[in-house]
């Protein structure tokens, strides 16, 4: 609630417009289905055209369940939706769900046992104790999404590969990878499979 939408340039503002018109009906439409399907809205919940036409409030939602598009959709707004958890299974099993991965935060005290979490999220990036900031701002690591979320990847070489068309040149030397002309193919194959389960033997493949 102490968050401050605004417009301006300056530091007086912590959260600016969305993106476009539709976008701010989809935010709408997510914060409205839930709570016709039974959700609380803890705070926010409603636009504010009268700081500016695409301003929405920070939302907290409360009892989102699977069949609301709050929970099975990426809101891409300043929404909010909590999901109470018993264990560490039942937290990773919540942080999983549906068809979307783009990122996720995993919070504690112990770093150690956080990434062992996070190594289990089904995401392109997770952050640990940190919102989002900490996988963005590190350009030498990729980063994008898994599953329906995100278009690829960016930064660090996975992000420069993206844009690059591989090619492989291959140069045969000594002898031809076939049979020669006049040696049968029962014989070249037999031949070749020996001298692979030699190299095996030898440990040399």
């Amino acid at each position: 609630r102490a968050l401050r939408p605004g417009r301006s340039y300056d530091y007086t503002a912590d959260l600016g417009p969305l993106v476009s018109p539709a976008q701010l009906a989809a935010v709408s439409a997510h914060v409205e289905d839930a709570r016709a399907k039974g959700a609380t809205v803890l705070a926010g919940g409603r636009a504010r055209p009268d700081i500016g036409p695409l301003f929405y409030e920070p939302t907290i939602l409360e009892g989102v369940s699977t069949d609301m598009d709050a929970c099975a959709s990426e809101t891409f707004g300043p929404v909010l939706a909590l999901y109470p958890y018993a264990s560490d299974d039942q937290a990773l099993d919540l942080a999983n769900q549906g068809t979307y991965g783009l990122s996720a935060s995993v919070w504690s005290k112990d770093t150690r046992k956080a990434t062992r979490m996070a190594r289990l999220i089904r995401t392109g990036s997770v952050n640990i104790n940190d919102g989002a900031a900490a996988a963005a701002g590190s350009i030498e690591a990729g980063m994008g999404g898994t599953g329906d979320s995100g278009m690829g990847r960016r930064h660090g070489a996975e992000g420069i590969r993206k844009y690059t068309q591989s090619q492989t040149i291959a140069v045969q030397r000594l002898m031809p990878l076939g049979p020669s002309p006049k040696q049968p193919v029962e014989s070249f194959v037999a031949r070749t499979n020996s001298q692979l389960s030699l190299l095996r033997r030898l440990g040399a493949r």
